[in-house]
């Protein structure tokens, strides 16, 4: 089983995602994040590109999709909370967005 993150650990691996608009959930369990995209088919293109990851990864995000935007939150449930998966994933979601 993964480890939730430290509270040291957490502070420093969510201050840059906290920068890129990413958020804490209440709670402190999950970090979210809404992506905006010109239409529905860069939307859905973000989509499969971070599912291929995800797969890869085997930690998958929990998201909506209404025509331009993709809702995300991370969390992974089986640890209770953040853990470096969720980190992880959140950069590649960037990085993918970014690459768009």
């Amino acid at each position: 089983m993964t480890e939730l993150l430290s509270d040291a650990s957490r502070t420093e691996a969510l201050a840059p995602l906290l920068a890129t608009g990413w958020a804490e959930t209440e709670g402190g369990t999950a970090i979210s994040k809404r992506f905006t995209f010109v239409n529905f088919i860069e939307a859905f293109g973000f989509m499969t590109r971070v599912a291929l990851i995800a797969e890869k990864m085997d930690h998958h995000p929990e998201w909506t999709n209404v025509y331009r935007s993709v809702e995300v939150i991370l969390s992974t449930h089986d640890a209770g909370g953040l853990t470096e998966k969720d980190i992880k994933l959140a950069r590649k979601m960037d990085k993918v967005a970014a690459d768009d």
